[in-house]
């Protein structure tokens, strides 16, 4: 008997710091690759094609996530995420072992610039690299090494509990009950100059701007609950995250393949 309780505490402890849950929410992520499929350059798009075949990037941005169930792939479920103390930078935060998202980005994007993986290889990179892209401008993606980013706080939303990592994630998106072309439609509008200022940023940046909302996205009441003041004061910087990580993909892809 005490042999079969450990083998069902050790079925239900989760040891890995990511959720278990799909990373912005399929309609987070099939909106920023919608965003980013109708801002790729006429080269790009065609070797895109190419890559991809009939897919496109909002079709296999929740590749990444499917592939979980796979072993094959356990390699990857560290990438999703990383973890930057407060008063850290990621370059003096300790280093995840297995990889982290802002490793995993930079690696891809080189990767896929040499010109030198098989057209598998290549397309699987090029799946990689539209989820994490959007991994990264999920605040809650880049931890602070406290509480498994946000899993271990317990909520309410709307009476359901749940917690603050899937809130984020995908509760306030799936609250609007649009779909990724529709909520596309609605947050994307940038200006000639934020696509500028967004497309220069780097990788890390795009990391130390999750981070600097941690403020905003703890501030939780001290009963747990959260409802439509919470959505209210947050959704902003929710369809923020999607239009620049939308933006910031599509730029990436026009420099893999300019």
């Amino acid at each position: 008997m005490r042999f079969i309780s450990i083998l069902i505490t050790l079925f239900f402890v989760n040891t890995n710091p990511t959720p278990n849950e799909a990373y912005w929410g399929q309609i987070g992520h099939r909106t920023i690759g919608h965003i980013a499929d109708g801002m790729l350059s006429k080269k790009a798009t065609k070797k895109v094609k190419k890559v991809l075949g009939t897919e496109t990037l909002a079709e296999v941005s929740t590749w990444m996530d499917e592939i979980r169930s796979d072993n094959a792939y356990r390699y990857a479920n560290t990438w999703h995420y990383c973890t930057i103390p407060d008063g850290m930078t990621y370059e003096t935060a300790p280093k995840q072992n297995g990889g982290d998202v802002i490793w995993a980005i930079e690696r891809i994007i080189n990767k896929l610039k040499s010109g030198a993986l098989s057209a598998n290889e290549e397309a699987e990179n090029l799946k990689f690299l539209v989820h994490l892209v959007g991994d990264i401008h999920q605040p809650l993606h880049v931890g602070n090494g406290e509480d498994r980013g946000g899993n271990d706080v317990k909520v309410e939303w709307f009476g359901n509990s749940t917690n603050l990592h899937s809130v984020w994630d995908s509760r306030m998106i799936d609250g609007k009950q649009f779909s990724y072309t529709e909520l596309a439609d609605w947050v994307n509008h940038p200006t000639k100059s934020e696509i500028k200022e967004w497309q220069k940023a780097t990788v890390r940046e795009w990391a130390m701007e999750s981070m600097s909302f941690r403020e905003q996205v703890y501030a939780v009441p001290e009963n747990g609950r959260l409802s439509y003041r919470y959505s209210y004061d947050n959704f902003d910087l929710v369809k923020q995250r999607i239009l620049q990580a939308g933006v910031r993909l599509a730029g990436v892809i026009n420099e893999i393949y300019r």
